[in-house]
């Protein structure tokens, strides 16, 4: 257990110091915020339009960010010939598969989790016709983003510490703060209850985004155990595309009882069953936390055979 605890905690600490982590973590909170500012003429559905929007953005990045991760965490180091270092020790396969998973599935967390905050002020900003933009919140988030660089500058000059990972730890903690600060305050700069304005029902769907998010991971790990990043990205971008039309393309050949429907209609991620965001407007989603564990169950069986596949690709893989 402890060598599984270490692996996964430096795979972890390794992805965090990519400056493409930082990158996509900063770049889709603030154009998560950018999508509450303009204006829609919607016919009062901007609300509507800007959690779809801010969801679609967090499920984009997390896919990128799934890649990338899994790609710098394992195929990398194939390559590099770390993990045969690693390998050399005491650590079996499926333990070293299992904690590299754990490591990106962690790092996939904190990067929702920034996106959650950005798609929960993008709730309370959004407005109609008749509103305005909150330059309030807007202004605050990105003075947040600008402390957390800041403080990242800070410990790299004067304490010799990586620049990367504490901007990103910096971004995770001033996120929060400002997410605070402004839920107390109105567009005008007057105070007000605490999250007015705030759909709270964003937080189940984005619950069930990173559960897709996830299921990618485990997908992106079982391909680079044998490839390299772009053919990992090809991959899982095809797997995505397959999963999102799974109902039309598989699901009714399997109501027909065809057995090539049903074995497709299983093996694909059916990515539907994650996306929930047109429920929030229509009043019915009182949100069912019910339906958000049997999806996660259903992750739990899904990363476990993508992982089992992971170790068979593995098993008998050359790390010399």
């Amino acid at each position: 257990m402890r060598q599984f605890i270490t692996i996964a905690r430096n795979a972890f600490m390794e992805l965090i110091r990519q400056p493409v982590f930082l990158l996509l973590m900063t770049v889709s909170v603030m154009f998560t915020l950018f999508l509450a500012t303009p204006y829609y003429f919607a016919f009062g559905d901007e609300p509507k339009l800007v959690k779809n929007s801010t969801l679609a953005v967090m499920l984009l990045a997390g896919l990128f960010g799934a890649v990338v991760s899994a790609s710098a965490s394992l195929a990398r180091e194939i390559r590099a010939g770390t993990a045969l270092a690693v390998l050399s020790k005491p650590v079996g396969r499926a333990q070293f598969i299992a904690a590299k998973f754990a490591g990106v599935a962690a790092a996939l967390a904190l990067l929702t989790y920034v996106n959650l905050l950005g798609c929960l002020l993008a709730s309370r900003m959004a407005f109609d016709a008749y509103g305005s933009t909150d330059l309030f919140a807007l202004g605050v988030f990105a003075l947040a983003l600008v402390l957390a660089y800041a403080l990242g500058g800070f410990s790299n000059f004067f304490l010799r510490r990586p620049f990367v990972s504490d901007a990103v730890l910096g971004v995770i903690l001033m996120a929060t703060l400002a997410f605070v600060v402004i839920s107390f305050f109105d567009q005008h700069g007057k105070s007000q209850e605490f999250a007015h304005g705030v759909d709270w029902n964003v937080v189940p769907a984005a619950l069930l985004v990173l559960f897709a998010l996830w299921i990618l991971a485990g997908l992106a790990v079982a391909c680079s155990t044998r490839l390299d990043i772009i053919p990992t990205l090809a991959i899982c971008s095809a797997l995505f595309l397959l999963g999102l039309m799974s109902d039309y393309l598989f699901g009714r050949a399997a109501d027909k009882g065809h057995w090539w429907g049903t074995t497709l209609y299983s093996l694909v991620p059916n990515w539907q069953l994650f996306w929930v965001a047109d429920a929030l407007e229509t009043g019915k989603s009182t949100f069912h936390w019910g339906y958000v564990g049997k999806a996660a169950i259903y992750m739990v069986c899904y990363v476990g055979a993508a992982l089992a596949a992971a170790v068979m690709l593995f098993e008998d893989r050359e790390l010399s």
